[in-house]
């Protein structure tokens, strides 16, 4: 049994990768039915009308013969060819697997133009790690947004970053390499990976005699499930056929409005008190940590950002950036020069992730 399906029997969702297309061999047969009779099923003419060298030597060859010493061998032999690997019909035919976007994650960050150092942190990583006779993606996506004093702020949120990326690695990436139990259900190690960097944060705060902290957005992708773990004001944002949409809750005084119901998303941009943050990493020896769960299941791209970006660019305006950008790189870049545009008075971080079309319901 695979290290993941081990995973998501410790009490987590049951969350499996989709299969193959049951379609691909109709994709092929389709490609054959539509093909001109002097084509295959590839495009490319039958190697039988390819012309021949006058001059070439006409060398005998006679079949390879294969001696099967008993009926054991040959059974081992059943659904291979004569040079013992597996016919082709058996896996995915490389014609029938075609994407209109792949996965691909990019994360910038920019000082803005008020700011007179950087204290936002992002990080991004992208792999495929296996699980018993199939691989499965896997990634690991973190904004952080520091906070005190000089140069406190940008110490706090490269703490965060490294502290759950060590996490994930040790107790995610490398049990699933070695086929070993797993510790942890994967909710639980997105929560305690935060709740590790606020205890050391706090102690490193305390050394220093400074009040910094950050706010840390944190999400880890696992097949077609996203985990989410989130304290502060970043925010997670989900793109789908209907917009896009913030799945985070900001832990400030504004976002307490937004919850009641007496302040909307689009007004707590400009409101005087959308600074003042009650729940943030390392400004105390305990924390609570919000733990989301979302399936990718219709979704096109993630967003995770920090306030100097959703504070500065309408969601509506973001949501066109991301849709009508052909790499996440480009669209980082885009929503990051808008942002300087609308005056850029906050560092400004983004994490722009996009799903594979098949994954997201809109492949071909």
């Amino acid at each position: 049994m695979g290290f993941f399906r081990k995973l998501f029997r410790r009490g987590s969702a049951d969350h499996t990768v989709p299969a193959a297309p049951a379609d691909g061999e109709t994709l092929v047969e389709t490609a054959l039915a539509e093909s001109p009779p002097s084509a295959n099923a590839f495009g490319t003419a039958p190697l039988t009308e390819l012309p021949l060298d006058e001059n070439a030597v006409d060398v005998p060859t006679k079949p390879l013969e294969i001696a099967l010493g008993d009926e054991a061998v040959a059974s081992s032999l059943a659904g291979t060819n004569v040079l013992g690997t597996h016919q082709l019909g058996s896996v995915p035919l490389v014609a029938g697997i075609q994407l209109e976007r792949g996965l691909a994650a990019w994360a910038a960050r920019d000082l803005g133009r008020v700011r007179r150092n950087n204290q936002d942190s992002v990080f991004s990583m992208v792999m495929s790690m296996p699980d018993g006779e199939h691989d499965i993606p896997v990634g690991l996506f973190v904004v952080a947004d520091g906070m005190g004093g000089h140069e406190g702020g940008e110490i706090a949120s490269r703490r965060a970053i490294e502290i759950v990326m060590v996490t994930v690695l040790e107790q995610l990436a490398l049990p699933a390499m070695a086929d070993e139990n797993p510790g942890n259900t994967l909710p639980l190690i997105m929560v305690s990976a935060i709740q590790e960097a606020n205890t050391r944060i706090w102690q490193e705060a305390q050394e220093r005699g400074t009040d910094m902290g950050t706010t840390c957005t944190a999400a880890l992708l696992v097949g077609d499930g996203l985990y989410l773990a989130h304290v502060g004001d970043s925010r997670a944002y989900l793109a789908t056929a209907s917009g896009l949409q913030p799945i985070t809750t900001d832990h400030s005084t504004v976002g307490r409005l937004i919850e009641m119901g007496q302040i909307t998303f689009e007004e707590s941009r400009t409101h005087p008190l959308r600074n003042q943050l009650y729940r943030t990493v390392g400004q105390h020896p305990d924390i609570q940590v919000d733990s989301l769960y979302h399936s990718i299941e219709g979704v096109s791209h993630m967003l995770l950002c920090s306030d100097g970006l959703w504070s500065m660019v309408e969601d509506s305006e973001l949501a066109t950036i991301i849709a009508e950008s052909p790499w996440p790189q480009d669209a980082c870049q885009r929503a990051i020069a808008r942002a300087n545009l609308a005056g850029g008075e906050d560092n400004i971080s983004a994490v722009i992730v996009s799903f594979p079309a098949l994954m997201a319901g809109g492949g071909r």
